[in-house]
């Protein structure tokens, strides 16, 4: 019984220890601490990203979706001008199409302009705070450790 108390206390014990040992190589113990070997802890322009925002740059969507309105009227009344003879369908066809034209232009005009850039908040490793503004990320999120070189992070 003493040594089957003895060889559970030894399990236990070893799944407590188990749970405070990390599984992250390359990170610290916390957050915002330095990374340990693996990435160098005497870069001067490492750090980790902490926060990731999208941002339109405050153009408004305005020509999309208005071309898009009109066309898409357009097209729904004529579509319901040869297959109905009711005034109502008419309208709501109209409607419709306007709708339907306007989300299609907005689509549009986000897909050819792009839409807008990204705030990238960095803790570097000495730690300072960075954020920077860039056009795309190219596969970085929260949590990435990166290098900044010429105002843009750049995934290590």
């Amino acid at each position: 019984m003493k040594t089957r108390l003895i060889g559970t206390a030894a399990i236990a014990a070893a799944l407590a220890l188990a749970g405070c040992a990390s599984t992250s190589p390359g990170y610290g113990s916390g957050y915002g601490s330095a990374p340990q070997s693996g990435y160098g802890s005497s870069c001067y322009d490492c750090g980790t990203v902490t926060r990731i925002e999208r941002t339109n740059d405050g153009k408004p969507n305005i020509a999309g979706p208005l071309l898009g309105g009109v066309v898409g009227a357009v097209a729904g009344k004529e579509l319901a001008r040869r297959n109905t003879d009711s005034e109502g369908r008419r309208n709501v066809a109209t409607a419709g199409g306007a709708i339907a034209g306007a989300v299609a232009g907005n689509a549009i005009q986000n897909r050819v302009e792009g839409s807008g850039t990204y705030n990238v908040h960095v803790r570097m490793d000495d730690g300072r705070t960075m954020v920077l503004s860039q056009a795309e990320i190219g596969g970085l999120r929260e949590g990435s450790y990166v290098r900044v070189q010429n105002g843009r992070a750049y995934a290590r």
